[in-house]
């Protein structure tokens, strides 16, 4: 091939990617917005869910907060897991009835497990909801269902254990089965928000 002729097709390459490039890039800021719109409107079903008595939220400036938390989980027996955010619940006066915390573990099997859970100013779990779950089908997927997720709500312990022989106090989460790994993830993103809840949370 003659230089003149690798020139044109490096330029009409060149100018297949600008143009690509452009196109995608139209296509990231038209989506973006409704995107974000979905994900917060999520987030808000969310809250909703997992601490109903709330009449509104507010996402206060808990940033020592998590800081404190996000250092000493890794101290705790929770494994590779974070606090997210907070949001405070307020019932219709305005004073705060709880909080919705958003924790992360990265031990599931399918990558992150995402769950905001509703706990109340004196520690109660009231339920979690998820915002990322990407388990197996007919395993860890299992924990998104109301019967298995539905353990948590409305028990007041210090933290939870997962159990295979059935569980027998508030504590135990009944494991699900051939899913121990998304079961413990799940259950060490929901102590640690409690722990977060109990030791750095400012009550």
């Amino acid at each position: 091939m003659s230089k003149g002729g690798f020139m044109k097709d490096a330029l009409i390459l060149f100018a297949i990617t600008l143009v690509a490039g452009a196109c995608l890039g139209g296509v990231y800021e038209i989506t973006k917005d409704p995107i974000a719109a979905a994900n917060q409107a999520a987030k808000e079903r969310a809250f909703r869910e997992v601490l109903a008595d709330a009449d509104s939220f507010a996402m206060d400036d808990y940033s020592a907060a998590l800081d404190k938390v996000n250092t000493e989980v890794k101290e705790l027996d929770f494994g590779n897991v974070s606090v997210d955010e907070c949001a405070t619940g307020m019932d219709a006066s305005g004073a705060a009835i709880g909080y919705v915390v958003t924790a992360t573990s990265k031990d599931g099997y399918g990558g992150d497990v995402t769950v905001s859970v509703g706990i109340t100013t004196d520690g109660e779990v009231k339920g979690i909801e998820f915002l990322t779950l990407n388990e197996t089908a007919g395993l860890g997927m299992n924990a998104s269902k109301p019967e298995w997720k539905g353990q948590f709500a409305d028990k007041k312990v210090e933290q939870f254990s997962v159990t295979k022989s059935g569980s027998t106090s508030d504590e135990e989460i009944d494991a699900i089965s051939g899913a121990t790994i998304t079961s413990n993830a799940v259950t060490n993103a929901v102590n640690t928000a409690l722990y977060f809840v109990n030791n750095c949370v400012a009550q």
